[in-house]
């Protein structure tokens, strides 16, 4: 199991600050926790996603499968002749809206959960329970190339950019 340096932090503002000293001083961030998202953060850690592109896709999808599924149903299938109309036109487009959102919005809910390992009843295994409260924490994976040097200046580098407590945890909360 691999061991983590957990700096704990008051505020969200000084804990932007703190990592911005940590990768100063050539400190790899590993995570930030928050009880609320922090603006600016993810850049800040050069996270990537590639979330908006599959919701695209999704949304993409349901839209040629909803209009498939009308043009088959009103066209081919079962055509009806109402008042002299094509049977071809777009009168399912507010169909088409409110199923493509539902549908990206759907598979991207569930993309979401199947890729951070969520389910019912999954055990919660924080290394900082108060992050879902009040407090903000910087997570550091301590190395096996890391000497007592290394981890002593991570440590003074933390408590010199605000944080309350240091503490090594070997909670994988990644898992």
């Amino acid at each position: 199991m691999r061991t983590n340096i957990i700096g704990i932090y008051e505020d969200d503002e000084v804990l932007l600050k703190a990592v911005d000293k940590l990768q100063e001083n050539g400190v790899k961030v590993a995570d930030v926790m928050s009880p609320f998202p922090i603006h600016g953060i993810f850049e800040r850690l050069n996270l990537t996603t590639r979330m908006p592109l599959a919701t695209f896709l999704y949304g993409a999808f349901g839209t040629i499968s909803v209009f498939a599924f009308l043009y088959w149903t009103s066209v081919v299938s079962y055509p009806l002749k109402f008042g002299g109309k094509p049977l071809n036109t777009l009168s399912f487009i507010i169909i088409m809206f409110v199923l493509t959102i539902f549908v990206g919005t759907f598979f991207t809910f569930m993309t979401y959960f199947i890729r951070e390992k969520m389910y019912p009843g999954k055990e919660v295994e924080l290394p900082v329970p108060e992050t879902t409260n009040d407090k903000f924490v910087i997570v550091v994976n301590k190395t096996e190339e890391m000497t007592n040097a290394d981890i002593n200046n991570i440590n003074k580098l933390m408590k010199e950019s605000g944080a309350i407590e240091i503490i090594e945890s070997d909670v994988n909360y990644n898992s």
